[in-house]
């Protein structure tokens, strides 16, 4: 694997992530940020926080394996999320749970969550994009 992940001493664990991945690898994926579109562009699961991160999550798998990579190739996430506040934490890690149920595997390379007040459609809640690394 090109990916190892970590939690230095001296910084806090998180269950949600690790704080460090090194990355060996020699080529990088870059996958755009994935919103909760289905393969025709049409948004699926309008209104629904859990529903739309697990359909980005899914969405970014799909990316990846175009390039021959998968979530256990990811070296940083980053999510956007429209009028974050902590409050919506459970929801949002509700939806990555899901798409990880789905998809066999826990992602939880650093990541990053940024609250925004708007992504490209209202209809959008989050949007996910992903770096990965492979040998």
């Amino acid at each position: 694997m090109a990916i190892t992940l970590i939690d230095p001493p001296g910084l806090p664990a998180v269950d949600a992530y690790r704080q460090v991945s090194i990355a060996t690898g020699s080529k990088l994926v870059f996958v755009a940020g994935q919103v909760s579109w289905d393969a025709d562009g049409t948004t699926v699961s309008e209104g629904d926080l859990a529903a739309q991160v697990e359909r980005c999550y899914l969405n970014a798998a799909t990316a990846l394996a175009a390039a021959g990579a998968t979530f256990r190739d990811a070296a940083k996430l980053t999510a956007y999320v429209v009028d974050w506040t902590p409050d919506k934490l459970p929801v949002f890690l509700s939806g990555v749970a899901r798409a990880a149920d789905r998809l066999g595997i826990t992602p939880l390379p650093p990541a990053t969550l940024i609250g925004v007040a708007a992504l490209d459609v209202p209809e959008h809640l989050v949007e996910v994009e992903v770096t990965a690394v492979l040998d």
